[in-house]
């Protein structure tokens, strides 16, 4: 049975001023949780419920942590899903660790995406095309937000991030920086596009000025309709594809 000081703790979890100073954050649902077992993420706490147990023996034999077997009505009080009748984990948060990008390689800069929602989405197309790392400004929404951990479907798992000031990010890389522009280059035109940053903008302002300094080319995705602006994840979907059709080329 849960303690009242785990339930609470849990809970506080949904709050980012705790998940800061626990350095823990929660992930839940089957496919979430199969997926942050299967990483290399340390799992403080595993909660499930008697018909993940059955379905799932195989990858919890090999978990060595603390394990709580509750309901699914209690699952569904301590998360955010209205439904679960599978897992919760406790998982502890990485070192906000830079790195420096490989030859040949691709990385997603993202200035001040503020919108959990879209991070988490973008996440999820990274992990579709391969690009294994991404570096956000400060500014960016929190990756532990239980909606980004939603929204990513398991992705959040095979991806490599760091906060930092982009500009600084930029200076010591000194790779070229694709940046998202509505005045750019038509992005169906570009023939040749050495690997680097992609780098995409808030919402509503997109690149700022600071970041825009570093930009190499500017990029755009051509309309035809009457649209003001696409949805920043789905740019970056449009420019991810367009960015390796190009490199595979």
């Amino acid at each position: 049975m849960l303690s009242k000081n785990t339930v609470k703790f849990i809970k506080s979890l949904h709050q980012k001023k705790y998940r800061t100073e626990s350095g823990m954050f929660f992930v839940e649902g089957e496919k979430s949780v199969l997926e942050v077992l299967d990483s290399d993420f340390l799992i403080e706490m595993l909660l499930i419920t008697e018909a993940f147990e059955q379905k799932h023996g195989t990858p919890l034999q090999f978990f060595t942590g603390k394990i709580e077997r509750i309901t699914q009505n209690q699952l569904e009080q301590l998360g955010q899903y209205q439904s679960n009748d599978s897992a919760l984990a406790v998982v502890k948060m990485k070192e906000n660790r830079a790195f420096s990008p490989a030859a040949g390689e691709w990385t997603l800069a993202l200035d001040e995406v503020r919108d959990p929602g879209n991070l988490g989405t973008i996440i999820r197309i990274a992990d579709w095309y391969g690009i294994k790392r991404l570096v956000f400004s400060p500014q960016t929404a929190e990756f532990y937000n239980p909606k980004v951990i939603q929204a990513t479907m398991g992705s959040f798992t095979r991806v490599e991030f760091f906060y930092e000031n982009l500009g600084e990010v930029f200076a010591r890389w000194r790779q070229p920086v694709y940046g998202a522009f509505l005045d750019g280059k038509n992005i169906h035109t570009l023939q040749n596009a050495l690997p680097g940053v992609i780098l995409m903008g808030n919402e509503s302002k997109g690149i700022s000025q600071e970041s825009g300094h570093w930009v190499t080319e500017k990029v755009t995705i051509p309309g035809f309709g009457r649209a003001e602006s696409l949805n920043v994840a789905i740019a970056t979907a449009i420019l991810c594809d367009n960015f390796i059709r190009i490199s595979l080329q």
